[in-house]
């Protein structure tokens, strides 16, 4: 049992979660005709293909970069109906036609991210022997930017800083967020109509299959990072007669009494310890930051500039909620680490100017010039709405309040950092009225699934490390590579050399460490590690005038290398 379980099983069993049945929307199994629909849809998208061309100005690619759409059912149970398109972008292999081994589809996760710019990695010396032998193609999920846009919330309606963040809420506080969570869930429902049903992962894994068959291959060679890991996981499940080769990079654990309420607290929990990771870190380089010589004068310095930030926002632009952002991106990915230090460290010392660079609003992007017609600039919203979409329609949720603000009352006495920030994330779906899916039961047999690729960081606080156990358990004869003592979220094609010579092998070759047996069942035992990438070099606070916003840094997994992270 997991320390969350250990720590809320009174209140954390499914049974405590899914009861009573009174209380949850809806659920929808998987009828026969949407399986049918996924054949016919295959069908029809091997015939027409995807019409590769030059890309559309909002995508901002470069000629080497080539895009076109793939037409998807909205509803699969009703193929011959609405179809929606999907962007897709491609860079051809740079090898000779000989050595061509395919499409090489990712995703990095989200949900409501898009992975249109991966084609780029062939730029990367990580990626160049990968792109000599693939086609490198990225694109935007349904309901993701130009892919029939979810949108829940006038632009004009969303909240602008400075905003609070406490680590324990009052009653009235809470009761303000279950008001705007109300809002939101009915913005949804809204402005996006009927459809909103149709925005969940096993329809996202459908669409997977109907991109491989319009992309002309007869099995899927896929990537995906965090979310993408999950819907993976379906695929895998639903077409493993159509796997090639799948590699998992930070899995989420895809238990079906995990998704999705359950992964939350989960997360909550190891973003503390990653926190702490932070401030032991920190603490470390005081000569440095000047922040404390242990992590608990670190926290004590951290939680002195939220105080001043909520009597006082910097710049008027950056409060405390602007602040957690910031430094919860900072426990996604250590190449933030030196950065967001210095910014404390100068805003104590006076100059707020590199907290509001890095914690404030973005500057607009430059305006893209359009034809008379063209389609509408992206909502800024539209990941959010995409994410709570897919959350809150993939699974029951707690409908009742109460619930909620028991596990996470408990939970926030071990972990405040993000506990009450997670719980605003996705109180929308207590109050979501389309119906709920029934969670897959991801699991394959022996011989029925080519050898899968899992890669995982032990410190991973977005995907605690137990969900790539899990997900090799359910998965015969999947490989586990464990960059042990790190924490960055998604690390293929990234900084740690060792996993990004388990990832190449097994892409060109098929090949996965270990293989031996021993495990339940005779269940292969394939794992390997690697140590860790070398922790962040301090950054002098004479520096921090370099960095402005996060994308300037140096990244680790491709997503943070290519400046498309979270």
């Amino acid at each position: 049992m997991n320390s969350v379980a250990l720590v809320l099983s009174a209140v954390l069993t499914p049974a405590a979660i899914l009861t009573p049945a009174a209380t949850l929307a809806p659920r929808l199994d998987t009828p026969p005709a949407e399986s049918q629909g996924v054949l016919a849809a295959t069908r029809t998208a091997a015939a027409e293909g995807i019409r590769f061309g030059p890309c559309p100005a909002a995508e901002k690619l470069p000629p080497t970069v080539e895009c076109g759409t793939v037409r998807v059912p909205l509803d699969y149970a009703h193929p011959g109906g609405t179809r929606i398109p999907l962007t897709v972008s491609r860079a051809r292999a740079t090898g000779p036609a000989a050595s061509r081994q395919g499409a090489l589809v990712y995703n990095p996760g989200g949900p409501g991210a898009s992975s249109t710019y991966f084609p780029l990695a062939a730029g990367l010396p990580e990626w160049k022997r990968i792109a000599t032998a693939y086609d490198l193609v990225g694109y935007a999920p349904r309901g993701v930017r130009r892919s029939a846009p979810v949108s829940c919330q006038d632009p004009a309606d969303r909240t602008k800083g400075p905003t609070l963040a406490p680590t324990l809420p009052s009653e009235v506080f809470k009761q303000e967020r279950i008001a705007r969570a109300t809002t939101y869930a009915q913005g949804c429902a809204r402005r996006t109509g009927a459809a909103l049903r149709h925005y969940h992962s096993l329809n996202n894994a459908r669409d997977l299959e109907v991109l491989r068959a319009a992309l002309g291959e007869p099995r899927l060679t896929y990537m995906g990072a965090s979310y993408g890991t999950y819907f993976g996981a379906l695929y895998a499940t639903l077409f493993p007669h159509r796997v090639r080769r799948m590699v998992f990079d930070a899995p989420v654990n895809p238990a079906p009494r995990q998704i999705w309420y359950v992964n939350n607290l989960d997360q909550s929990l190891a973003f503390e310890r990653r926190w702490a990771d932070f401030r032991t870190w920190a603490a470390k380089h005081d000569k440095v930051y000047g922040l404390g010589a242990t992590a608990g004068e670190v926290g004590a310095h951290y939680e002195k500039v939220r105080a001043e930030l909520a009597a006082a926002p910097a710049g008027g632009k950056v409060g405390p909620g602007q602040l957690h952002g910031a430094m919860l991106q900072a426990l996604y990915d250590d190449r933030f680490w030196a950065a967001r230090a210095g910014a404390l460290a100068a805003y104590l010392a006076g100059d707020p100017k590199p907290l509001i660079a890095q914690a404030g609003p973005a500057a607009p992007a430059e305006p893209v010039e359009q034809d008379a017609g063209a389609e509408p600039a992206a909502d800024p919203g539209n990941a959010t709405a995409v994410y709570t979409a897919v959350e809150c329609n993939d699974a029951p949720w707690p409908e009742d309040f109460a619930l909620w603000d028991r596990d996470n009352t408990r939970l926030a006495r071990l972990a405040p950092f993000e506990t009450w920030d997670n719980v605003w994330a996705n109180l929308p779906c207590a109050y979501w009225r389309a119906p709920r899916q029934k969670p897959l039961e991801v699991r394959t047999g022996p011989g029925v699934l080519p050898p899968v690729l899992i890669l995982a960081a032990e410190r991973d606080a977005a995907a605690p490390y137990e969900g790539a156990r899990e997900l090799q358990r359910r998965l015969w004869g999947a490989a586990l590579v464990t960059e042990r003592d790190a924490g960055t979220h998604g690390i293929g094609g990234g900084a740690n050399a060792c996993v990004n010579r388990y990832m190449e092998r097994y892409l060109l070759t098929g090949a996965v460490p270990g293989g031996s047996a021993g495990g339940s069942g005779g269940t292969p035992v394939r794992r390997a590690s690697c140590a860790p990438h070398p922790e962040p070099d301090p950054v002098s606070l004479e520096r921090q005038a370099e960095f402005r916003r996060p994308s300037d840094l140096p990244g680790q997994g491709v997503t943070a290398r290519l400046g498309a992270g979270r």
